[in-house]
């Protein structure tokens, strides 16, 4: 059969063969995968970030027990390793207003789907590529849609284990714009369009996933070059020792993230802050300006303690003062309530409230520093359920009788 074809007819199927081919190579869903880039960023300032592995080679001990912490785990590329929940090939779903939210995994990816409740019809299917949160309280997606960044709408709830709408659904349409001030406090930096950070659209070269090194010490390639005798210009190390700052300079480090939302920015972005630098000359606090708004436990746990009385009669406290940000200290209880001895030594003494065994002097914080509900980190668990509220622990170190009444009766 092939034989009697001529010439020009097996020209004219090759052809065809391509054209086919073609066509069915460019319908196919090109997806550009995110992964972190293996050269770095040039921060704003045009210092050089050196990549928090090059510390290992001095501190070691620290490094290891800093990539431990909720902070260095606080993002990252979105996959099997580093997403919370249960992924066993079945659908996770979400029930919304108009539709169903499913998370599936489809080989080494993971995607969010959108479909009509009614027609079942595809309504929006976004790659996860970036994970944010460490999974204490839960995790939440972000996903590129070329160099703009969104959440999605499905969020992970470590408390049930579950699949939940996210924070401040459904009030959007199956994802929201994210920028510099939510991605500030999970990544140590990322280079944004727009002068102040009011973009979602970002340079996926610059992301430099979790909180690490850099991101409280400041890009350390001259500090890294002074070390290793690569940098002859000084006979000084450039690094800032942060130890030498005032209490104030020190704690502004922390203050980024644990202030609240700071939506008046006043030069510059986020990301342009460097340890040693005085915060407030680049962003307000949104209650700047209105010392009667009640603080919420979530994200606010600088003016918290800034109000306690334990910081207004001290010189030194600060967030240091009982947090290391070198390690994992969550949970440790007895480290905590050793901070609160050290100041106050005979802790029998100041405790003659009747109704409090002053035996049981082991849980500080417990009485003291209470877990409350936040009235801005709340989630929707089933469709038309109230909001539920997640307990944080407050840092307004105070007397609560009714924690001090229940302790003092366990």
């Amino acid at each position: 059969m092939f034989s009697r074809l001529n010439k020009s007819t097996y020209i004219l199927i090759f052809v065809a063969i391509l054209v086919v081919a073609g066509v069915f190579y460019f319908n196919q869903e090109k997806e550009e995968y995110f992964t972190v880039s293996e050269s770095l960023p040039i921060h704003y300032n045009g210092e050089h970030f050196a990549g928090s592995e090059t510390c290992i080679a001095c501190h070691q001990d620290i490094y290891q027990s800093h990539i431990q912490t909720a902070h260095y785990n606080t993002s990252a590329v979105a996959s099997v390793e580093t997403l919370k929940g249960s992924f066993n090939g079945s659908a996770q779903e979400v029930e919304l207003i108009d539709g169903k939210a499913q998370i599936l995994q489809e080989g080494d990816g993971f995607y969010q789907t959108i479909h009509s409740k009614t027609t079942d019809k595809l309504l929006d299917r976004s790659r996860l590529d970036i994970v944010v949160g460490s999974g204490v309280k839960g995790q939440s997606y972000l996903t590129f849609k070329g160099d703009s960044l969104y959440q999605l709408q499905v969020s992970y709830f470590t408390l049930i284990d579950d699949f939940i709408n996210s924070p401040g659904y459904p009030n959007y349409k199956y994802t929201r714009a994210v920028t510099d001030n939510c991605v500030k406090c999970h990544v140590t930096f990322a280079k944004n369009e727009d002068p102040k950070g009011i973009s979602n659209v970002y340079d996926r070269e610059s992301f430099m996933l979790g909180i690490d090194c850099e991101r409280c010490h400041g890009p350390l390639q001259k500090h890294v070059d002074f070390n290793t005798g690569n940098l002859n210009s000084t006979s000084i190390d450039p690094v800032v020792l942060i130890d030498s700052l005032s209490r104030q300079l020190q704690m502004d480090n922390c203050v980024q993230c644990h202030s609240g939302l700071r939506a008046i920015q006043i030069k510059e972005n986020p990301f342009s802050f460097m340890v040693g630098d005085q915060l407030d000359t680049y962003a307000k606090n949104y209650n700047f300006g209105r010392p009667q708004a009640e603080l919420d436990v979530h994200g606010n746990q600088y003016g918290l303690l800034k109000s306690s009385e334990c910081f207004k009669n001290s010189e030194t406290l600060s967030c240091t003062t009982c947090h290391d940000p070198h390690k994992k200290q969550r949970g440790d209880y007895d480290h905590f309530n050793s901070k609160c001895i050290e100041c106050h030594a005979a802790p029998k003494n100041l405790h003659n409230n009747s109704g409090f065994d002053a035996a049981n002097l082991t849980d500080c914080i417990g009485c003291h520093m209470p877990l409350f509900p936040s009235q801005t980190m709340k989630v929707k668990l089933e469709e038309n359920a109230e909001e539920t509220s997640v307990d944080i622990r407050t840092h307004l170190i105070g007397i609560y009788m009714d924690q001090v009444l229940q302790n003092g009766k366990e």
